[in-house]
């Protein structure tokens, strides 16, 4: 809800409409709640409620220097670590996001990224690694959504995607990480780009 702008950035909600809204008990809300404020994209007042966090373009750009160290980490340990049942999702992935990109189909291309960013995680083995990285993909999802339509090249997104996904899947190291790294520079030309076209 909160990646898909559902709740957008600056709403405040309460316990109660989110146990209403999602018609679940008190301590799951909770615990959510929790993990979505560690991964910095809630904010709990107390006795005022909960706050979606805001998100800007500079904050994208500080996140993206953490993210192309982590993204070419797991892309070369995914690449030699990956058992072949990954290998082949991996390839599968790269075939549906370009299909999904092709399509223009944003919301399909997203869930896509969600399994994508799963696999690599599982893929890499390093559980440090898989902790850093689930701080800050729910936020670099979120900017993504919020200024995709506008600004961003899809069909290349999903190649640079494919690209890294493939090498995953080939077992070759060095060319994941020269795809991980050449995604950043996109999503970093993409965040540079909303910039300009802020209202």
């Amino acid at each position: 809800m909160i990646a898909t702008l559902e709740l957008p950035p600056g709403a405040v909600l309460s316990e109660a409409q989110l146990i209403e809204a999602l018609d679940i008990g008190r301590t799951p809300i909770r615990e959510a709640l929790q993990r979505l404020a560690v991964e910095g994209l809630v904010e709990i007042l107390p006795r005022k409620g909960i706050l979606v966090s805001d998100t800007n373009p500079q904050k994208q750009l500080l996140l993206l220097e953490v993210r192309r160290e982590l993204d070419r980490l797991m892309a070369r340990t995914g690449a030699v670590r990956a058992s072949t049942d990954e290998r082949e999702q991996f390839k599968a992935i790269a075939d549906n996001m370009e299909a999904t990109a092709t399509a223009r189909d944003g919301v399909a291309f997203m869930r896509h990224d969600v399994k994508f960013n799963a696999l690599l995680a599982a893929a890499c083995h390093n559980e440090y690694a898989k902790r850093a990285m689930r701080l800050i993909n729910g936020l670099s999802r979120r900017f993504w959504f919020m200024h995709f339509q506008r600004s961003a090249d899809l069909p290349l997104c999903a190649r640079l995607h494919a690209n890294m996904a493939r090498a995953i899947g080939a077992g070759d190291p060095e060319g994941a990480a020269i795809a991980a790294d050449a995604l950043v520079d996109y999503v970093e030309i993409f965040t540079r780009a909303t910039i300009d076209i802020a209202p």
